[in-house]
């Protein structure tokens, strides 16, 4: 897992503002539920030099609430 260094203002996927973005070139498991810190997490699929990663945008509760997203 890494930090882009050229991550967006916004999130690519849903245009909203995030808490933070996190990149997984390997291995992922998504669990929300119940989860204390983050309401909604979006997948945007890129590729960085030839290798096929997902970009984590992750909402807090508050972020999520304030736009009126779930």
């Amino acid at each position: 897992m890494e930090v882009p260094r050229d991550a967006p203002r916004v999130c690519p996927v849903c245009e909203r503002a995030y808490d933070s973005v996190s990149r997984h070139d390997a291995g992922l498991l998504v669990n929300l539920l119940d989860n204390e810190r983050y309401r909604r997490v979006c997948f945007d699929p890129v590729a960085v030099e030839g290798t096929a990663c997902v970009d984590f945008y992750h909402h807090t509760h508050a972020q999520c609430a304030a736009d009126g997203a779930d």
